[in-house]
């Protein structure tokens, strides 16, 4: 029961659309607010900055707010975050392989024919 508790907490976490996503650009180098929102096509400003707070309320990114003029705002993956890494990449394995498998399988069955 413990673990299904510790289950449904890490997902509650990390279930967000963009949440896993996020840590994984963030795993690689640290990047300003507009850099995210240029890269992760299809988010929303509003829900980037949602994402981003909730990241960083768990913990696993840190704001960096830089002191020079104009002021920049950095994101960048925590200690505890880069704990996600091997998570984040194991995922990204898992889902080249299933679309490989799933387009494979799609160019070897028989178109269906309709009949009225």
């Amino acid at each position: 029961m413990r673990k299904v508790r510790a289950i449904d907490d890490t997902l509650h976490i990390l279930s967000g659309k963009w949440t896993l996503v996020l840590i994984s650009h963030l795993c690689y180098r640290p990047m300003r607010y507009s850099e995210l929102l240029k890269d992760l096509n299809g988010i929303a400003g509003k829900v980037l900055s949602r994402a981003l707070k909730d990241l960083e309320i768990n913990g696993l990114i840190i704001r960096e707010v830089s002191e020079s003029q104009p002021l920049t705002v950095t994101y960048k993956i925590s200690q505890y975050g880069k704990s996600l890494k091997e998570l984040t990449d194991g995922l990204a394995d898992w889902g080249l392989q299933h679309r490989e498998r799933i387009f494979n399988a799609a160019k070897f069955e028989k178109p269906m024919s309709v009949t009225r």
